[in-house]
């Protein structure tokens, strides 16, 4: 179903495709640079080429690797703990056992919220990694769209390996990913 949905999305943006060249090709306009309507970008190599981008991933990897190392002391902990009550059990009263294992339970459902709060879908990494990408997205967006309207490109199209486009070929002279790094690093607007 996903990829059947895959395909009629593709028939469409091809549709739309050649909607535009047509109508741009019977009124005889033409890109000022390369005669396409058509762009593409590959976001994931712009990416890799900002300053911001590349101190966004070395807070972010700095922050993260701190949290994961207490989430492993506390996850060592933890199996210590329990190591030590599997081997001392017999020796214990029923009392004494199940105080040991409510703090077992403990330990381990503070180490499973420490791991949410920081980690999960909704956590502080999350939320940092928001923080830190928005205003590269835009920057990133700004200067496609300014390189896209320099060019008298009408729709650009993302290339990105990691992007769900449907990009499965672009001639190298629709690319536009260097113009807009070049633009980014220029600093123009």
């Amino acid at each position: 179903m996903k990829k059947l949905f895959s395909v009629a999305l593709f028939g469409l943006l091809l549709v739309f495709a050649g909607t535009l060249v047509n109508a741009y090709a019977q009124k005889g306009e033409k890109s000022a640079a390369s005669g396409n309507v058509i762009g593409v970008v590959d976001v994931e190599t712009i990416i890799k080429e900002l300053p911001d981008a590349i101190e966004a991933d070395k807070k972010l990897k700095e922050v993260g690797s701190k949290w994961q190392d207490t989430l492993v002391a506390l996850r060592k902990d933890l199996e210590t703990k329990y190591q030590n009550y599997q081997k001392q059990k017999s020796m214990m009263a029923l009392d004494q056992q199940q105080k040991e294992e409510e703090a077992i339970q403990r330990m381990n459902t503070q180490m499973m919220q420490f791991q949410e709060e920081k980690f999960g879908n909704q956590g502080e990494f999350a939320q940092l990694r928001e923080k830190f990408l928005e205003p590269i997205r835009t920057k990133v967006r700004a200067a496609i769209e300014a390189v896209a309207k320099d060019e008298k490109v009408m729709l650009v199209l993302d290339k990105s390996a990691t992007s769900s486009s449907l990009v499965l070929f672009a001639d190298s002279k629709l690319d536009l990913t260097y113009r807009v790094i070049d633009r980014i690093k220029r600093g123009d607007k």
